[in-house]
């Protein structure tokens, strides 16, 4: 799995560092520091932590043989 963070999307809400610690963490009160390329028994907390960004900032990547596809769908604008 692969996970890039766009950074100059990211407020720092810190909803990722409380669902992945392993995987993201705060530095400071607004600089976030990821693991780009997480272990694999991270990937549920992973992907959660993706779809609770509330700037959708967080993009993760099947990787391996998978096909590759987006894991975390960017939600559709409601009417």
């Amino acid at each position: 799995m692969r996970v890039v963070v766009d950074l100059s999307r990211c407020e720092g809400y810190a909803q990722c560092a409380f669902l992945a610690p392993d995987a993201f963490r705060m530095h400071g009160e607004e600089a976030l520091m990821y693991d780009p390329d997480p272990d694999d028994a991270q990937r549920d907390r992973v992907l959660r932590a993706a779809a609770a960004c509330p700037v959708q900032a967080i993009l993760v990547d099947r990787l391996e043989g998978r096909p590759q596809e987006r894991d975390v769908p960017v939600p559709a604008a409601s009417s």
